[in-house]
């Protein structure tokens, strides 16, 4: 009885083995990260933070891809107004690229990134970064900056506020009027 036991025992201990044995493809199947993929058009999205509109993309083309963070791509071109405390538009951006990471609340723009004031103060730059909790622009890439009476070129790179009311040029060149003495 006990031989037929351990003659058991071992059967089962042999069978358990050869089953421990694991092709690779399963492996692969079981570990691979899995992203989830949904795509929209005609895109209309809208920001609010206590209530208060802060900005509306407008975009044709979105990927939503969740990973280790949700983004957002816009890959033909984006469009976003940003709102003032009263909900009227101070700025406008527009870029032929875009995305927006949304556990970072930051997007990344690049290709042609425009930004202009209803004043008409304009910003250029070939990259840009918006971070959504500070209402800050920046980038360490070209900029440049035109209003009436300025032209200033930023080699380096800026950081500026959402409004262009404050912006510190990295590397700057560039002609400002300056006003003429007493």
């Amino acid at each position: 009885m006990i031989k037929s036991i351990r003659t058991a025992l071992s059967a089962f201990f042999i069978l358990l083995l050869s089953a421990c044995e694991n092709d690779d493809r399963v492996l692969t199947n079981w570990t691979k990260q899995l992203r989830l993929k949904e795509e929209a058009t005609d895109i209309l999205s809208t920001i609010s933070q206590e209530g208060k509109l802060k900005a509306r993309i407008k975009s044709p083309f979105m990927v939503k891809e969740a990973g280790d963070t949700i983004q957002m791509t816009f890959p033909r071109t984006l469009h976003c107004d940003f709102y003032n405390d009263s909900a009227k538009i101070e700025t406008r951006l527009d870029a032929r690229f875009g995305i927006y990471y949304e556990n970072l609340n930051k997007v990344y723009l690049r290709d042609s990134v425009v930004v202009i004031t209803v004043k008409g103060d304009t910003l250029l730059s070939p990259e840009l970064w918006w971070d959504q909790n500070t209402k800050l622009f920046y980038t360490d890439k070209y900029a440049s900056y035109r209003s009436p009476g300025q032209q200033i070129l930023g080699g380096q790179g800026l950081e500026a506020t959402q409004d262009l009311k404050r912006i510190t040029f990295k590397s700057t060149t560039g002609l400002v009027d300056a006003p003429k003495s007493q």
